[in-house]
């Protein structure tokens, strides 16, 4: 355990840390580092689709060829640049995120990925399940054993099973599910834990857990069985949800919405994505307590690791870099958003509204122009073309830039990519909706479904919505636009805004309505831990931002 623990200091998990070096494990380049430009080219705040299209090039070239094509998990750009392979998450980790983002991006917008991607990610899965027990495992090295059990890489291992099982109808990943569900039981209990007697002294495996275990652990696994329910109706693994969610809320969750480290644990993307999965359980079983629940803790206990636009710092311990932030949490604060604006909260699709246009789309790397090959004279996969492989990845970024202020090297961990890119598959999945209600137009994006067309009003000019199917229309207004100030054109009369709406009873089929009114300008304090980080915004939409000298700015410098 100890040199578990040892391990997680040295690469990411632990409190330790006091840079990306440490991180990661990857040390700084002897000689001057390449100079680093101020700004980044081909900022995107507009396009979820744009994102999503070139995330899935980024998953889709990732692969290890000196590792029969398993997954690369962790990244470095800068100094050096390289992907190296991690024996605590590489084949338990990376294939179900990417799954899960590739096969999500199918189903939701479209986009033609590469089935031999998902193949090689579906391999390295059911590789990953090949040990004594149905659970996820790693090797200690390349070549080496399945012998490290991470509870942390449930989540991740059921992404992948749910993925094939629901968009591929995967029979293999359909067994292999419902036994890890089994052997769950079997060898993990609320009260006592993991059973390691058996775990370590039958089967021969290392069990690692660090921090605060359930919630570092199996608690994360609650958002994927949630989908794996609604996908086969498989009632063991909304049982197992629930046993998990139980211990959530009568322990970490509690009823004033707090949040503190030493209780949750100091990695962040562990609370962050359990309270997406307690807000995806309370949706599917409409548990309005349950909501309340999350509700309270994204009022309260969530501004102590994540600002007004999302931005959530990668590691709460009091020596982490203040401003390192991680695209995955952002995800999850996005998805959860999500679904309390699908409950009522009409603020919450302005928070999500927010985070997309000033922070997660604008972190994407997309300007690969710094990234520079070092020298591979053993001719290295990891050491290839590694400009272009991250292209469309997103990693640890600051409000501002993607380097913060800090931090000593620049990562883009690939299970990154896959955590965000399918945070935004789901924020595209409900840019607008048509349900018995009629037309819900949520978030003010560009967007064309067989029911409705939206043009933003972020794209120039007047927003226009075109209703494609009959039924009433409700356009959300930001609570930054009076009612006075919203001017639709094309009608005899004009809507009232309600509750953060306007609606609009009897719109007529293909006909354009106009919908204007202005984008306001204004001003943002990002509070972070050790200092505050001024913006200034036009509508939900970051123009400057403070920077604090850093380079890779997204932003004109305040």
């Amino acid at each position: 355990m100890t040199e578990f623990l040892n391990d997680l200091s040295r690469r990411r998990f632990l409190a330790g840390a006091a840079a990306a070096s440490v991180l990661t494990g990857v040390t700084r380049a002897a000689d001057t580092p390449p100079e680093l430009p101020e700004r980044v080219k081909n900022v995107n705040t507009t396009s979820i689709r744009a994102a999503v299209e070139l995330a899935c090039q980024t998953m889709s070239h990732v692969f290890n060829a000196d590792d029969h094509d398993i997954p690369f998990f962790l990244s470095t750009v800068w100094p050096k640049a390289e992907l190296s392979f991690y024996e605590n998450h590489t084949e338990s980790h990376v294939p179900g995120r990417h799954l899960n983002a590739l096969l999500n991006a199918e189903d939701a917008l479209g986009v033609k990925i590469d089935e031999t991607a998902v193949q090689k990610h579906a391999k390295a899965a059911f590789f990953s399940y090949s040990g004594p027990v149905a659970l996820p495992l790693n090797r200690d090295r390349i070549g080496g054993k399945l012998i490290r059990f991470l509870p942390h890489n449930i989540r991740e291992g059921f992404h992948a099973l749910y993925a094939l099982v629901k968009y591929r109808k995967s029979a293999r990943a359909r067994e292999l599910a419902e036994r890890s569900i089994a052997d769950i039981n079997k060898y993990w209990n609320p009260e006592t834990g993991w059973d390691k007697a058996t775990l370590e002294g039958k089967f021969g495996l290392f069990v690692g857990e660090w921090g605060s275990p359930f919630m570092t652990g199996i608690a994360r696994s609650i958002g994927p069985l949630v989908k794996y329910y609604r996908a086969t109706g498989y009632g063991p693994a909304l049982e197992l949800a629930v046993v998990l969610k139980e211990k959530a809320v009568g322990e970490f969750f509690v009823a004033d919405g707090s949040y503190n480290a030493e209780h949750f644990g100091t990695h962040v993307h562990s609370t962050t994505c359990t309270m997406s999965g307690l807000a995806q359980l309370a949706e599917l079983t409409n548990d309005s307590r349950l909501l309340e629940r999350v509700k309270k803790f994204y009022d309260n206990g969530l501004k102590e690791i994540s600002d007004d636009i999302g931005w959530s710092i990668e590691n709460s311990s009091p020596n982490s870099i203040p401003d390192r932030g991680e695209a995955n949490n952002t995800g999850d604060v996005l998805e959860t958003a999500l679904i309390l604006g699908h409950a009522g909260y009409a603020e919450c699709y302005q928070r999500a509204e927010r985070i997309l246009r000033g922070h997660l789309l604008p972190c994407q790397l997309r300007d690969i122009s710094f990234i520079h090959d070092q020298p591979n004279p053993k001719n290295e996969d990891g050491k290839r073309n590694i400009a272009q492989r991250h292209l469309g990845a997103f990693g640890f970024p600051a409000p501002y830039g993607h380097k913060p202020v800090g931090a000593e090297e620049i990562s883009f961990n690939m299970d990154i990519v896959g955590g965000a890119t399918g945070s935004l598959c789901e924020a595209y999945r409900q840019t607008t909706v048509h349900d018995a209600a009629g037309h819900h137009v949520n978030l003010l994006f560009d967007h064309e479904t067989s029911a409705i067309r939206v043009r933003s009003p972020y794209s120039g000019g007047a927003m226009s919505v075109t209703v494609l199917k009959p039924g009433p229309l409700f356009v959300r207004i930001p609570d930054w636009v009076s009612a006075s100030d919203v001017h639709v054109e094309g009608l005899a009369e004009q809507p009232k805004k309600l509750g953060g709406w306007i609606v609009v009873a009897s719109p007529t089929v293909g006909k354009a309505l106009s919908v204007r009114f202005p984008l306001r300008d204004g001003e943002l304090a990002l509070r972070h831990r050790t200092h505050q980080i001024h913006a200034r915004t036009r509508g939900d939409s970051i123009v400057a931002m403070e920077n604090f000298g850093a380079p890779l700015e997204y932003f004109d410098t305040l």
